[in-house]
């Protein structure tokens, strides 16, 4: 994802920044007033071209996740949610070898000592969903732009843009740690196990999600496979990738059976790894695939997806 040059030039002026940033808490808060359901409804139609949800029946997909965001409230989804607390839940689980190197854990953007840290690493921040980056001290880095991207997101409580309650009370930081890329230096695919009441049904493999920046591409692809690495017929917001290079890891099992051990205490949830050189990284856990706002592909499979989904027991 490539930063807009107008926002760049903003973000190098104290005075437009400031300017920038009321606009766009603006943007993002004007609709905090809404109750959750009214607030479901709106972010929902606005990313499906006008569809409903049916909130009171769930049945698909989509349906289904939002009732899991509107009535769950789950502490230990919260810790998870948390990109550096996470790691604690992980080696609960006996599964720390398959934790990435972290360099350091900050406070805020200006506390992260650039010079004394690995010549390259991703830093992101722990709270939020899509603040992040790489740095290369090798390559120009914009640090008056990044400064003021990162400073923005410490401010921002997650739980506003999306009505995630697992958001809601997570602590700002910003983790930096070792990039995880092959022996010829490239970014890895993302893998993207979609489990069920502790079950791995399916995964959704996301190419080129990863920019060269460390940002998420605008342009990536998804292929949907089923639990023997079947390409399924399925689409969700990004498009198929139809090349013939994509072949079933030699370590697939055991990648299902660790994604099914972290998701074991969960209704649902998505647990992400990357493979690298035949190396299993942990990635992270999420509760609310594409926060609910998915439209997928054919509408048979929105439903099919939605009975996995068990909501006995929860609040009307």
């Amino acid at each position: 994802m490539s930063v807009h040059p107008l926002k760049r030039f903003l973000y190098h002026h104290t005075i437009t920044v400031k300017i920038y940033n009321v606009i766009r808490n603006y943007r993002r808060d004007r609709r905090n007033k809404l109750s959750d359901e009214e607030f479901a409804q709106w972010m929902y139609a606005n990313h499906t071209g006008g569809k409903t949800l049916d909130l009171k029946n769930p049945k698909t997909f989509d349906e289904k996740v939002w009732y899991l965001k509107l009535h769950e409230k789950d502490a230990l989804q919260t810790k998870c949610t948390d990109k550096y607390l996470v790691r604690e839940y992980v080696q609960e689980c006996g599964l720390g070898h398959i934790l990435n190197e972290v360099y350091g854990v900050y406070e805020s953007f200006k506390e992260v000592p650039f010079d004394s840290l690995p010549e390259r690493f991703f830093m992101k921040c722990t709270h939020t969903s899509g603040a992040n980056v790489i740095y290369d001290r090798n390559k120009p880095f914009d640090y008056i732009y990044y400064k003021n991207e990162f400073e923005y997101w410490m401010k921002r409580n997650y739980f506003w843009g999306s009505r995630e309650y697992n958001y809601r009370d997570l602590e700002p930081k910003i983790i930096c740690e070792r990039i995880i890329e092959d022996e010829n230096g490239k970014l890895p695919m993302d893998y993207k196990f979609m489990c069920f009441g502790g079950k791995v049904e399916m995964l959704f493999l996301n190419i080129g999600l990863a920019t060269a920046e460390g940002e998420h591409a605008d342009d990536a692809f998804c292929n949907v496979y089923d639990r023997e690495f079947n390409l399924l017929p399925i689409k969700d917001e990004r498009e198929n990738y139809l090349g013939n290079d994509i072949v079933k890891p030699d370590n697939w099992e055991q990648m299902i059976a660790y994604a099914e051990i972290l998701s074991k205490p969960f209704r649902h949830c998505r647990v992400d790894f990357y493979n690298v050189d035949g190396k299993i990284y942990f990635g992270e856990i999420t509760f609310h695939h594409g926060g609910g706002c998915n439209g997928i592909e054919p509408e048979e499979w929105a439903y099919k997806m939605g009975d996995w989904i068990s909501i006995e027991g929860l609040e009307e």
